[in-house]
């Protein structure tokens, strides 16, 4: 993983979300550009420190505005806090890696970064993620939530009539609504269910973690076919201002 994209939502009706930036990493240099939804998304303004759409911001460092969703590996729970998304702390997974496993997701703003999926080495969509919205079903989740193991099955059910998001899929277990699809994949599984053949998207536990925030309690892996036709991450608000990066 050597690039996230960077989203931007407001709650406030009428809810408001979309990619708004670009972070890369080449393994030296960081850099961070604004994509063509940073023009075009209601209500959105450039960064802290990162005031010109225009303009390719380089650093040797993690950008402050992302290493801050990052949990110091001095904090004693530095170590559960990436088993909850799956990672190892002996390997010492690279800082995109983390931030895409978790979204990079703080209460206190409106920023998350995300992946844009890309096909394993089988040809296949394979993708983990925390369930969102876990809190909104509480508390008749909690106790199927205690019940559930790694590699239990769940289900999708998309939810075309949602007034937040018409994209919406919800995850089920034994018929009880868990929570929901994070929403830069929710357009992207509902494809995959319309196109792939019958049972071939296919959603499990990875994780259950009773310790966790809410937002990090259910790691999901989804695994499903990838159409001919099938590119995620498309659409002119995820286009980069500024084509290309400077040498050196």
């Amino acid at each position: 993983m050597n690039f996230l994209y960077v989203a931007w939502h407001m709650k406030e009706p009428p809810p408001v979300w979309g990619p708004v930036g670009r972070l890369d990493f080449d393994g030296s240099v960081y850099r961070f550009r604004y994509t063509r939804g940073a023009q075009t998304l209601p209500g959105f303004q450039p960064f802290d420190g990162m005031p010109e759409l225009e303009q390719v911001y380089e650093s040797d460092e993690l950008f402050p505005l992302f290493k801050n969703r990052l949990l110091p590996p001095s904090r004693p729970e530095f170590k559960a806090y990436l088993e909850w998304s799956g990672l190892s702390a002996d390997e010492s997974p690279e800082p995109l890696v983390v931030l895409g496993r978790t979204q990079g997701i703080k209460q206190t703003d409106a920023v998350e970064l995300f992946p844009c999926p890309v096909p394993d080495s089988r040809g296949c969509f394979i993708n983990h993620f925390f369930a969102h919205g876990v809190r909104y079903h509480l508390p008749n989740a909690g106790p199927v939530l205690e019940q559930l193991h790694p590699g239990d099955e769940l289900q999708l059910r998309p939810q075309p009539l949602n007034p937040k998001d018409p994209n919406a899929v919800a995850i089920f277990a034994h018929g009880t609504p868990l929570g929901y699809v994070p929403r830069y994949l929710a357009a992207d599984v509902r494809h995959l269910l319309e196109e792939c053949p019958t049972n071939e998207v296919r959603l499990f536990v990875q994780r259950v973690n009773q310790d966790a925030p809410m937002q990090q309690r259910l790691l999901c892996r989804l695994r499903a076919c990838w159409p001919a036709d099938f590119q995620p991450c498309r659409g002119e608000e995820f286009e980069p201002i500024v084509a290309g990066v400077p040498a050196g």
